[in-house]
Parts: C-alpha cells; sequence; structure tokens
C-alpha cells in the first residue's frame, strides 16, 4: 500500500531521536563549542548520547563518547559556517518537503501519529518546530559536502595503487557473485475475474452499511496481510504516500464514512475514514485482489517453454528474445536483474530472492532454466526464464575481476582525505571555541580553542 521511501532508515530515526527533545528528559544546558556564529549546546551532546546507548550499546568510556560526539557536531556546525560563508541557501520548500518526507517515514515506524506526539509529549507542530531547523541545517551541509566532493576523482593508475599498497592480508574478500539475465511472461487477468472481485467487495460494502463492523470484515476477508490483523487501519498518512488513486479518496471522506470501491495497482479497495490531523488522515481499508487464472499462468508458463526450446536450439539469441518477448519492464538493458542496493547488475547469494538463488544455483554459465514461477512488484502471479550470465568463485578482490568494486573503494578513500583536509584547513580559519569542560578530548583534528 505504501510507497518507499526511504532506505537508510536508522539513520533517519537516530536524527530525529537524538535532536528532538522528549520534554520528559533532563539535561543540563549551556553552550560548549562556538563554531563562527553556531553554538553547541550540552544538551545537543547529551540527547545523542542518550540515543548512542540506546542503539549501539555502550564502548568506550562516557567521557570518550561525549568528545567523539562534540568532534561530529563540530565538523556539522563548521559546514554550516561555510555555508553561510558561501552563501549557499536552500529555500523554503526543499526544507519543508524533506522535513515532510521523514515525518511521514517516522510516522509509519512508530505506527501513528499519535504514538510519535505521545513519544514526545508534544504535538505535531511543535516537533515540527524543533526538526525544521535541523533539516534546513542539514541540508545546507550537505551541499558544503557535494562543493568539496564533486570533482574528486580517482585514475586507472591511482586504482591500481590503492589496490597494490593495501596489505596482502587486508585486501577484502569478495564472496560468490551472480549475474542473471531474465524474460518474463505477465499472464494477463480476465475481466470476468476483475468483476467477480468489485462484486465480493461491493457486497462486503453493503454489509457495513447494513450495521457490521469494517474492521471484523477486514480481519476476516482483507488480503491486506500488514492491515488485514488491525482491522484494516493503516495508521496516519500524508500526501504523496498512498497509491493516487487510494489518496485521492482518502482525503475526501468524512470521519466514518465509508468509499465506493477503488481500483489501486494493488487491487480494489473500500476505504472508511477514522480520523484526521492537518494533513495527515488514518484510514481502514479492505483489499481484495483479482487473481490471475490458473489456465492464463498455464499458457503463459508454456510459451516460456517455447521460449525457452529456441534459446537452447539456437533458433534465436537470448538477448534477442529479451526484447520479442519479455514483458519486464526493465527488459531495456537486456533483461539483466538489477541488484537494488548497488545499482549494479551482481548479487551474492544471501542477495536474491530465493526462488531464483533456488534455481540458479543449479545452473552452468550460459544455461537457461525452465519457466518459474514468480511474484510481480504488485503481488501478481507470473512466469520468467532465468539465465546464469556469470558466476564468480570467492576471492581476495583484484583489478581484472573487481574493477568496479575497487574503483569505488579507492574513491572513498580520495574522498575522505578531501573532507579531512578541508576540516584541517577550515578549522584553523573559522572562529571556534570549546568551553574548558572538554579541553581534555583527543579529537581527530586540531580544533582551534580559546
Amino acid at each position: 500500500m505504501v510507497k518507499k521511501f526511504f532506505k537508510n532508515w536508522l539513520f533517519l530515526l537516530g536524527v530525529l531521536m537524538a535532536f528532538v527533545t522528549p520534554v520528559h528528559s533532563q539535561v543540563i544546558d549551556q553552550v560548549v563549542a562556538v563554531v563562527g556564529k553556531n553554538i553547541i549546546l550540552q544538551s545537543d551532546i547529551e540527547n545523542q548520547y542518550i540515543q548512542y546507548r540506546l542503539q549501539r550499546g555502550i564502548s568506550g568510556s562516557a567521557k570518550t563518547i561525549h568528545c567523539t560526539i562534540l568532534e561530529d557536531l563540530l565538523f556539522q556546525k563548521l559546514l554550516l559556517n561555510q555555508a553561510e560563508l558561501d552563501s549557499i541557501t536552500v529555500t523554503d520548500e526543499q526544507v519543508e518537503q524533506e522535513m515532510e518526507r521523514r515525518l511521514r517515514y517516522f510516522v509509519g515506524e512508530l505506527g501513528s501519529q499519535e504514538k510519535l506526539e505521545a513519544y514526545y509529549n508534544k504535538s505535531i507542530v511543535e516537533i515540527k518546530s524543533e526538526l525544521r531547523r535541523l533539516v534546513k541545517d542539514q541540508l545546507l551541509g550537505e551541499q558544503v559536502q557535494n562543493n568539496i566532493m564533486e570533482k574528486v576523482e580517482v585514475t586507472p593508475s591511482e586504482i591500481k595503487s590503492y589496490l597494490k599498497e593495501l596489505p596482502k592480508d587486508s585486501i577484502p574478500m569478495v564472496n560468490i557473485e551472480y549475474e542473471i539475465a531474465q524474460i518474463i511472461k505477465n499472464p494477463p487477468i480476465s475481466i470476468d475475474e476483475k468483476l467477480a472481485v468489485k462484486e465480493r467487495l461491493f457486497d462486503l460494502r453493503k454489509r457495513i452499511l447494513a450495521g457490521e463492523r469494517f474492521s471484523t470484515l477486514a480481519v476476516l476477508y482483507s488480503e491486506d496481510p500488514g492491515s488485514a490483523k488491525k482491522g484494516g487501519e493503516l495508521g496516519y498518512y500524508g500526501r504523496g504516500e498512498l497509491y493516487p488513486e487510494f489518496e485521492a479518496i482518502a482525503f475526501k471522506l468524512k470521519e466514518g464514512e465509508v468509499s465506493e470501491i477503488v481500483e489501486t495497482q494493488a487491487g480494489f479497495h473500500i476505504l472508511q475514514l477514522i480520523g484526521r490531523r492537518g494533513d495527515y488522515v488514518n484510514v481502514r481499508h479492505i483489499l481484495l485482489m483479482a487473481k490471475v487464472s490458473p489456465e492464463a499462468l498455464d499458457k503463459a508458463r508454456m510459451e516460456l517453454d517455447s521460449v525457452a526450446y529456441k534459446i537452447r536450439n539456437n533458433k534465436i539469441t537470448f538477448e534477442k528474445a529479451v526484447e520479442t518477448y519479455s514483458e519486464d519492464p526493465n527488459k531495456a538493458n537486456g533483461g539483466f536483474l538489477l541488484n537494488p542496493y548497488s545499482g549494479g547488475t551482481k548479487f551474492e547469494a544471501d542477495m536474491l530472492d530465493p526462488q531464483v538463488s533456488f534455481t540458479i544455483e543449479k545452473l552452468s554459465v550460459g544455461e537457461i532454466s525452465d519457466p518459474v514461477p514468480m511474484k510481480t512488484e504488485d503481488g501478481k502471479d507470473a512466469y520468467r526464464l532465468l539465465l546464469l550470465k556469470q558466476k564468480t568463485i570467492p576471492h581476495q578482490a583484484n583489478i581484472k575481476d573487481d574493477y568496479n568494486r575497487v574503483q569505488g573503494w579507492a574513491l572513498d578513500k580520495k574522498k575522505k582525505k578531501a573532507i579531512d583536509d578541508w576540516i584541517r584547513s577550515k578549522s584553523q580559519k573559522a572562529y571556534v571555541s570549546i568551553h574548558d569542560d572538554y579541553s581534555d578530548c583527543t579529537f581527530n583534528f586540531n580544533w582551534k580553542s580559546e
């Protein structure tokens, strides 16, 4: 139901937890450092320390951890100071969009806007007020960092030197990796099946209007496993998170009102508005999905079986078969499966769908599978052929087999050096003052204190 917006959610959640302070927390507030015109408060450090303990546990003394947090904050404030010197700006619209994006995710993680407000004992307006400044500062800092790193590149000789200079026992191991291509056949869902599903949903709507509880019927009949067990309740969501057709109806409903049938990519729904809070609505829904008939699914399997026969007997190349027969929306790249984590085409075994992994392990390089059942991104039944394009054996990284991987490592190292050099230079030019309570900290950089 809900679109996925965040990958690095632990970081973002930590940001909110560390900077939006619960009313019940007791921290002593004083200015412990100043960078340019920007101050760092003791409460900033203590709030992050609390979250550090909750999320990562303690490793090292409390003093060491406090010093580490302070140095990280000094870097953030140095970036902000540079943004001011360079007249870098972000628009109010950019800040609001990013803030709302994060808040929507936090609400989803905690379960509802009410739970978010309860956790902090603050209204959503107060939380937004605190988060807004943080988001603006982070966006400005990101622009400065991007400016520092945008021209950093590595040459082929630097890539070779990077790997050559690593101690032999420090060269990372590369696990077995696969490159896989596919041909997908999506059997159509018949009009009769869609009409039958709509009729079932129409009957459920009539029962609700006649007095039966929406939540009870959602538990019994809804095919959305995430919300069915909660009586169909989704929790509070804002604009832009739900399917457009679903959202258009959700924001028009009155409290308690039951919608007409709504069709989205997921299937067919009826909705009931539970409550509205500002730009957020909480609805419950019942989802029924039209299924591919066994006959249509079997026809797709036989069609792919025929395609596989042509490829195995050299009547058509796999690449031409992808172009001619595949119904994969991403087939323009030759049918390669794309790794959502790296953006590349290589997968370690544990990154693959279990069905794909099970099939590929039985294939030799260049061999094509029989038709394999699958689920599409929207949960529909389909079939596909899988081709094992490449398979590596476990090995220490080397230039020949892992050039792109080593290039990334070398580039990351060079970018880190660029940032480190920038800190060393700018920390000596900017006004930096650190409270005596932190004078005995062992920092990575020579922050000038007065």
